[in-house]
């Protein structure tokens, strides 16, 4: 059995592979996480001049979000886990994706006679133009606002993916 970390964590990995799978786009997933990436995505074919465009995501799952003035106030990662994401160096564009879940696991999913529900929302945001963190330290939190207007959906997923855009 899963811890409550481990659960909640791997549900927010399922419930992006869901919007992935929506979406038509490939996943991909390192052989070890060495890098703070969770999870890839690519889209096949031709997109303007990119073939085959592709970007990385690490997935964070929030049970308690709180917020103001149309952005979250995400405090889930430390200066480490920024600067894996933060700045315009990487081949490969990556996002920060918080994905809002019940608080309690038994609300995860809920069954409808039109299908499967996942709860609650997912959220995404492009560190690019943040600069990274000198020194940076495990042990400090690094807050990361997260526009609400940002909602990870199939469409948007694919979007960014087709794009690779910095949003």
């Amino acid at each position: 059995m899963l811890d409550a970390r481990q659960h909640q964590g791997k549900f927010g990995e399922d419930y992006v592979r869901v919007l992935a799978s929506a979406a038509g786009l490939i996943v991909s997933q390192d052989d070890l996480d060495a890098d703070g990436i969770d999870l890839g995505f690519r889209a096949t074919g031709r997109y303007g001049r990119r073939q085959s465009p592709t970007i990385e995501a690490q997935i964070k799952t929030w049970s308690k979000p709180s917020g103001s003035s149309g952005h979250l106030n995400y405090r889930g990662l430390n200066e480490w886990q920024f600067n894996r994401l933060a700045g315009p160096d990487f081949t490969v564009p990556r996002f920060l994706f918080v994905i809002c879940v019940p608080a309690d696991k038994e609300e995860y999913a809920a069954m409808t006679t039109e299908g499967v529900m996942l709860r609650h929302l997912g959220y995404f945001v492009s560190l690019r133009s943040e600069e990274p963190i000198k020194d940076p330290d495990r042990e400090r939190i690094r807050p990361v606002r997260v526009p609400t207007a940002n909602v990870l959906t199939a469409s948007s997923l694919r979007r960014l993916t087709e794009t690779q855009s910095d949003w």
